[in-house]
């Protein structure tokens, strides 16, 4: 008997457009709140270093509208860092030892309270015009444990660093004027065993619908094919946040990747009642519908308007596919009726340079590297993706395992669970949902049993369409491996599959996760010392197999679906089987900036549809004449003969799913190998000796890069002759115009080079600060000699009601060091209604654009300490019960960044650029000694 899941299908994520909704004059509007935002270190302890924040008498959680410190909507942030979402402040980090193993070393998190608090505000406007709106802030994914306040008010806290979240601002919206947002990301606690990144790392947006409005994540748009045509099930949840009573029209319509409508339904409703939802569906069918497949991922779009009283208040946009899916417990896998083998990978969300703070751009470059290999699956390991991940898969053809990341039947779990499937259950490329990964405490015993049926069944009820799997790697016998939907095995070497399948006939499986293998990028022989691991595809362990031995095992059985690979790419931490100074894996096909390792090359012949030939190692070997080689030729050709400086060393025969090896005694010049198919010549891989490094290449990634204003860049030493030195490693040192260097790479396991060059900012503290009372209201523009023993402490036991016409307060302030370089700046406070500000005796002037503060020269600066006077006519109490500012204002230390520059690590660097607004074109300049400096222009 065979167990079948058989569903159609869903849809993708919600994108919804500004402009369409403008032309369907909707209330609604999505609005990318990404730029312009201000961002500090706070600490985990110490609450002074925190900036003060929950020392207030009353505190945020014991009344409302009490958020202090930077959670106040006043608190002055002028002094602090600005920049752009998405942003990961982990990967701005240097390397340290004692930095988390499994979080690539990076000096953040707990073992850094300095570096594991991160503060973030900005300022908006919302119009007197939204005056009855609901308004809305939404977030992609915060890392993590965020807490988010509005004008001051505390909205709440998620604790997890992967699930998108939403607050409703309403009530505490200063129509008409400016708004503060702010956020507190607490990164201390992992969530994962693997990089994680730090801050405010996904998309913000401002979002503003009527009262009466599709929920959030409100509609779920399911298939089913009769013959030639589709019925679509569009159902949606209305929410009404006013207090209309009445009915409303709710128009569907389905339009075509043309923009044709195809299909449209219309009727005619009662509105929900104050602050309740109602659930609405309706059918629509489309004729010969164009299915979503890897292949041609076509796509739908529905648009679900709600008018009243003739108006459209709300139009909600969703995209979708149509297309089926089906397991069979002896047959695999089948998409749209058609056999499909998983040809998959397991992926994190990290990227050279950046972190996981990535540009959508870098999305889509990522999964056409992976397509490029081969691949048709992907497997979000082992955390809900940022939406435009989903979204990269569905335009691109991509399946997906979607994975939550925490088991359990507690709201804790189940609430994040919910949240995982409302928001992605409309993206046909997701064809899984994974509860669980590797849970060695509960996977084999009566606990994971339950655990599973209530995950899974849980699941169910929000998505009927598609199959649950978990994946195991502790034993294939029982526990949840017995209960689950679609068996995930973790790693043939942990367990008898053909036994456990023997015994769950009825069950489907597929690997999880297979084919863990460590390699190095342009390394052929391993060197512990160095941390370095062959490039050939070879048993990591006596119990792991190589991705050759994994593909085979799953290749030849139909039962299985197919398999995972871990991994696509490299990725920060888990650097097994080394530790520090490693901080990235050796797991991956390509390492993390996407460059290929050999093994790319074996899956692409036999997981792709093109002709491949490709040799390995490089011909570069000096000092090593007359030694013997090991040659390998990765093809799908029936045949491969081998040449070195044109003489023949055979011809050999490639069985399916392999590879062939030659053992060839060195000597420079041209190995080159020939493949055949039907007996005729048909391609011709070749590796040449180089000569020495004597150019910079620069290479724009174009067919990766689908739109947007983010760059890829490869770089590169090549010989006289253009030809890439493999063995080449010198530094490059880069400059831009037009736009700015988001990061760089060069895929080594072992680089503690950073990936990126900014700034230091620097907040110094006034310290000790005192005063004596002046006798004139009229300030002094010089400073005269005071007392020493007449000073006092500052605004201590001030009488308000009777105080000096004027103050003089003097304070101090270290610097560190004073280079000429610096940009020191004093963000003032104020303390006074009038004011003069004296660094070491010296009068500075406010800026001109910015009254209150004031941009200091070296030349009046001192390295060590410093002192400053204010002179001040003193700020009257209106009320008795008024807070008076105390704190006269921070010193801002800016040192700028060196040159951003990376070595090249085996003849390649990569790195990530970004187009400033109305720019036309960007320059791109690279430079190294010896090497000649050259260009990249963008237009």
């Amino acid at each position: 008997m065979k167990i079948l899941f058989s569903r159609t299908f869903l849809l993708l994520f919600i994108v919804l457009s500004d402009l369409s909704f403008a032309q369907n004059k909707s209330d609604r509007e999505l609005i990318l709140i990404d730029k312009d935002w201000r961002f500090s270190f706070g600490h985990l302890y110490d609450t002074q270093k925190d900036f003060g924040h929950a020392t207030g008498y009353f505190s945020y959680l014991t009344k409302t509208g009490f958020g202090d410190g930077p959670a106040a909507k006043d608190f002055d942030d002028r002094a602090w860092r600005k920049l752009d979402l998405p942003h990961d402040w982990a990967v701005e980090q240097p390397f340290g030892e004692s930095g988390s193993f499994s979080h690539g070393f990076k000096a953040a998190g707990k073992n850094y309270p300095e570096k594991s608090i991160g503060w973030y505000r900005k300022k908006i406007n919302v119009p007197e015009s939204d005056l009855g709106k609901i308004i809305s802030i939404q977030f992609d994914g915060v890392f993590r444990n965020s807490k988010v306040f509005f004008n001051g008010y505390y909205l709440g806290t998620t604790e997890s660093g992967y699930n998108a979240f939403e607050y409703d601002v309403t009530a505490y919206v200063n129509y008409g004027g400016e708004n503060t947002i702010v956020v507190r990301a607490d990164a201390s606690m992992e969530e994962g065993w693997f990089y994680e990144g730090a801050g405010i790392y996904r998309h913000v947006y401002l979002k503003k619908t009527n009262p009466i409005h599709v929920d959030q994540n409100g509609t779920f748009v399911t298939s089913e094919l009769i013959n030639n045509d589709a019925t679509i099930t569009a159902a949606i949840t209305i929410k009404n946040k006013g207090k209309f009573k009445g009915s409303i029209d709710v128009v569907q319509k389905i339009l075509d990747a043309q923009n044709k409508q195809v299909a449209i339904s219309s009727e005619n409703i009662l509105a929900p009642e104050f602050y309740k939802t109602i659930d609405y569906s309706s059918k629509l069918r489309i004729e010969n519908p164009l299915l979503w497949d890897i292949d041609l991922p076509n796509l739908y779009q529905l648009i679900t308007e709600i008018k009243k009283e003739g108006k459209i208040i709300d139009s909600y946009k969703t995209s979708f596919g149509i297309r089926t899916i089906k397991f069979d417990s002896e047959k695999g896998f089948f998409l749209n009726g058609k056999s499909i083998k998983l040809k998959g990978t397991n992926n994190h969300q990290d990227h050279a340079g950046i972190g996981t703070a990535l540009p959508d751009e870098i999305q889509y470059y990522r999964i056409k590297k992976l397509k490029e290999m081969g691949s048709n699956a992907y497997r979000c390991s082992h955390h809900p993706p940022t939406p435009e991940l989903l979204k990269a898969c569905d335009e691109l053809g991509m399946l997906v395992i979607d994975e939550t990341r925490l088991m359990g039947i507690n709201d804790y779990h189940l609430n994040d669970l919910e949240r995982m499937m409302k928001r992605d259950r409309n993206h046909p490329s997701i064809f899984c949902w994974s509860v669980g990964n590797e849970e060695w405490n509960i996977e084999g015993n009566i606990v994971g049993e339950r655990i599973t049926n209530v995950m899974q069944d849980f699941a169910k009820t929000i998505d009927p369409t598609r199959p649950v799997t978990v994946g195991i790697s502790s034993g294939f016998k029982s526990g949840i491996s017995s209960v689950v939907e679609i068996m995930g095995y973790n790693y043939l070497g942990n367990g008898d599959i053909d036994a456990h399948r023997n015994e769950f006939k009825k069950q489907p499986g597929m690997g999880t996760e297979e084919g863990s293998t460590f390699a190095t990028r342009g390394i052929y022989f391993t060197d512990d010392a160095k941390h370095y691991q062959s490039a050939y595809d070879k048993k990591p362990r006596p119990t792991f197999y190589s991705i050759e031995e994994g593909w085979k095992f799953y290749a030849k059985r139909p039962y299985l679906a197919g398999m995972f690979i871990w991994t696509g790419f490299d990725y920060r931490g888990e650097p097994t089987p080394y530790g520090w100074p490693s901080v990235t894996s050796y797991f991956g096909m390509m390492d993390v900036c996407g460059f290929p390792k050999d093994n790319v090359f074996y899956l692409k012949s036999w997981w792709g549809k093109e002709p491949v030939l490709h040799l390995l190692p490089h011909w570069n070997w000096s000092g090593m004449e007359g030694k013997e080689i090991t040659v390998w030729a990765y093809s799908n050709c029936d045949e491969v003969e081998l040449f070195l400086n044109k003489k023949s060393l055979g011809k050999k025969k490639m069985e399916i799913n392999s590879h062939l090896e030659w053992k060839v005694s060195y000597s420079p010049g041209t190995l080159e190998a020939i493949g055949y198919k039907n007996g005729k010549k048909v391609l011709t891989a070749v590796q040449r000796t180089t000569g020495k490094a004597e150019n910079i290449k620069l290479k724009l990634d174009k067919e990766n890069v689908l739109k947007g204003n983010v760059a890829v860049v490869t770089v590169e030493a090549t010989d006289k002759n253009g030809l890439n030195v493999p063995t080449a490693n010198d530094e490059i040192t880069f400059s831009i115009k037009g736009g700015k260097i988001l990061g760089v790479g060069n895929g080594d396991p072992t680089s503690l080079e950073s990936d990126q060059f900014i700034d230091d900012i620097s907040l110094v503290a006034i310290a000790n600060l005192k005063e004596q009372k002046m006798a004139n209201a009229v300030l002094s523009q010089q400073l005269s000699n005071f007392e020493e023993n007449e000073w006092t402490e500052a605004f201590k036991d001030r009488d308000y009601k009777k105080q000096a016409p004027s103050y003089i307060y003097k304070g101090e302030f270290e610097l560190k060091n004073n280079a000429l370089t610096n940009k020191v700046s004093f963000f003032y406070k104020k303390i006074g209604v009038e004011t003069v500000v004296f660094i070491n005796g010296n009068k500075v002037e406010a800026s001109t654009d910015d009254a209150q503060k004031y941009i200091l020269n070296s030349n009046i600066l001192k390295q060590g300490k410093n002192t400053i006077h204010i002179a001040a006519t003193p700020l009257q109490k209106i009320k008795d019960w008024d807070v008076m500012n105390t704190n006269p204002g921070i010193i801002q230390v800016i040192t700028p960044a060196e040159p951003c520059k990376r070595k090249l690590f085996n003849g390649y660097a990569q790195i990530i650029i970004q187009k400033e607004d109305n720019t036309k074109e960007v320059v791109l300049s690279a430079s190294a000694k010896g090497l000649k400096m050259t260009t990249l222009s963008l237009k």
